[in-house]
């Protein structure tokens, strides 16, 4: 831990010339992931209390708020024992999360303590999970409290851990990356191009699956495939994804103003958007302002290639889709 504070001690002058990776991690990742402990903790610990929604739903929110911050991050802790699916298991076009938090709610209460909870399905466990519980479609067959309190304890343990193991060696070995005795990075090339394939396979998550899934086509829209829709947050979802992956682009240099217009635009384009859950999709108007939205996140992909990765000096030759 001393040595992660000093290489960050480290990387504050190194980065008062020029950004780069220290700061992103700095400022960037260990921010968002302390975030998104500190708000599921609070989500948990309310949950243990109460079961009122006026009570949870506010901190549900905060608590997605800050895993959009991060969830274009899909290496290092977040990757270890499926935590990140843990957090969100989404999409589901099966309905597996719902069926199994079925069986959870009508069956043995001993699978709802903590041990044998992380054991279940992660489709059953996260925020997609605590949606269903907090915002049902319907009446819920049984008494929602113990599973609420179940998901909501899973999911704060699962980004404290995530947490912990940034703060407890991951930084360091991120930022030490080229030391003789770092076996996890070998170079600081090597940190940038995982950065730049998370914000590449970010990207491509953002118009594949928030974007094109509701999106459909003209003649057969799907706005009930919109991200968190029971929760209104699906054009949320969107525009924080973006401003964070805009944010992160700021941390690694300050020098891609193609790409940081290419962000402002798409951002700039979903504020325009009053369509909480692209519920507009099945109009003509709606569907086309998606359709805009989405073509522009597609430049974005095709600036960073052009811009980005030429700044940091990393190769375009991956598949975003790995995350490494």
């Amino acid at each position: 831990m001393k040595r992660t504070l000093l290489a960050l001690g480290l990387a504050v002058v190194a980065t008062a010339a020029r950004a780069d990776y220290p700061e992103t991690v700095r400022d960037h990742i260990l921010p968002g992931y302390a975030a998104l402990a500190e708000t599921t903790a609070k989500l948990a610990a309310t949950a243990t209390e109460t079961c009122d929604s006026a009570m949870l739903e506010p901190l549900f929110q905060s608590a997605f708020d800050a895993w959009m911050a991060v969830q274009h991050l899909n290496f290092g802790p977040v990757e270890e024992d499926g935590r990140r699916l843990a957090i969100q298991y989404w999409p589901d076009p099966k309905g597996s999360g719902a069926k199994a938090q079925m069986a959870l709610l009508k069956g043995d209460p001993a699978k709802l303590a903590p041990d044998a909870f992380a054991q279940q399905s992660v489709a059953a466990r996260g925020l997609m999970a605590l949606e269903r519980l907090l915002y049902p479609a319907e009446p819920l067959p049984a008494d929602p409290c113990p599973l609420i309190r179940a998901t909501a304890t899973d999911l704060a343990a699962t980004a404290a851990s995530v947490n912990a193991g940034w703060t407890g060696g991951y930084a360091d070995s991120v930022l030490t990356a080229g030391d003789p005795d770092n076996t996890v990075f070998l170079t600081g090339p090597e940190v940038r191009q995982v950065l730049f394939t998370q914000l590449a396979a970010g990207l491509e998550f953002l118009a594949d699956s928030r974007i094109a899934r509701p999106l459909g086509t003209f003649d057969a829209p799907h706005p009930e495939r919109a991200e968190a829709r029971a929760s209104g947050r699906s054009l949320r979802n969107i525009t924080l994804s973006l401003q964070a992956m805009r944010g992160m682009v700021e941390t690694l240099t300050p020098d891609a103003p193609l790409t940081i217009a290419a962000f402002d635009k798409a951002i700039s384009l979903a504020g325009a958007i009053d369509d909480p859950t692209l519920a507009g999709v099945a109009t003509p108007q709606g569907h086309l302002k998606l359709e805009i939205l989405g073509q522009s996140v597609d430049n974005i992909r095709a600036v960073i290639l052009s811009e980005l990765a030429p700044e940091l000096d990393v190769g375009i030759g991956f598949n975003a889709g790995d995350g490494d």
